[in-house]
């Protein structure tokens, strides 16, 4: 059965073949550099959103001996992977916009280009709203990262829509050279969040601090633990890891540390149902914070 990631990057992977097509066509036919712009962006989409499926696809493999915490990383990897790509088409783009500008070039066809940008702007609304929905269901950075770069393409089309209206009625090419630049700035700004996220997350960068708190407070409130210590959180495509060491008295038995462990894991876990959580809690008998600091 298709995963809920693996079908939306099946549809993005579509949609922006679609969107090739139609775009590609009619921006060399005309021209038009922020047509020509778009119509690259989204070739690149196409491919980004295929590699997205072969990150999901192995991601969501089970750990096993080669990968004994599974291969949620790669995610990660191809959200820095699909920002780079990005970052380079948006520097592509402004080297278009530049010679353009430098050469002079005439947009033609300007009223279909229109109609095409238009049609297009309506399909890449409605492929946000639903890759969207998929991320905050899943909670997968690559889905989350694909919803990002579609969101720029929403922009990117209003953008490429006003310019052709405004060259239409005005005759004014410049306009379409300074809209085509833009674009490619923004293109270039927004890859900057995938490949940020995407570092941390391989990195182990700890969970949102709100989260962290959230998990402190579940261990603190429990009257089985006297204290805590080495609470450590990352994050590896869909799958979260907690370990920490609680402190039990003494005299308490290991079937009701064992039970209370079970129960503060269970908390953890209904703080995000969307999350697969991997829990690893050390049980000690004493506060040896210390001795394992200094190791």
């Amino acid at each position: 059965m298709m995963t809920p990631q693996k079908k939306a990057t099946v549809v993005s992977s579509s949609v922006a073949a679609l969107l090739t097509i139609m775009k590609l066509i009619i921006g060399i036919a005309s021209g038009s550099v922020a047509v020509l712009a778009s119509a690259i962006d989204s070739v690149l989409d196409m491919f980004v959103s295929l590699f997205n499926y072969f990150a999901i696809s192995n991601s969501e493999k089970p750990a096993d001996r080669e990968f004994n915490y599974g291969r949620g990383k790669i995610e990660a990897l191809a959200s820095v992977i699909e920002g780079t790509i990005i970052t380079i088409s948006g520097l592509f783009l402004l080297y278009q916009a530049i010679q353009k500008a430098i050469n002079g070039e005439i947009s033609k066809y300007v009223e279909t280009s229109i109609i095409v940008m238009i049609i297009s702007l309506i399909i890449t609304i409605f492929l946000v709203i639903y890759l969207n929905k998929v991320a905050k269901k899943t909670n997968s950075m690559v889905i989350r990262a694909d919803a990002l770069h579609y969101k720029t393409d929403v922009y990117s089309n209003v953008a490429v829509l006003s310019s052709l209206v405004l060259v239409h009625f005005t005759g004014y090419e410049m306009i379409d050279v300074i809209v085509g630049s833009g674009i490619a700035l923004y293109i270039i700004y927004s890859a900057y969040e995938l490949i940020h996220d995407g570092v941390l997350v391989l990195l182990d960068r700890a969970v949102d601090s709100d989260l962290v708190h959230k998990i402190e407070d579940i261990i603190k409130h429990n009257e089985n633990v006297n204290a805590y210590h080495l609470l450590k959180t990352r994050e590896a495509g869909h799958q979260t890891f907690v370990e920490v060491h609680l402190v039990f008295d003494c005299i308490i038995t290991l079937m009701n540390a064992h039970k209370t462990s079970d129960k503060i894991e269970q908390e953890i876990e209904n703080l995000d149902k969307n999350r697969d959580w991997i829990i690893n809690i050390h049980m000690d008998p004493y506060d040896d914070f210390e001795i394992n600091d200094m190791k």
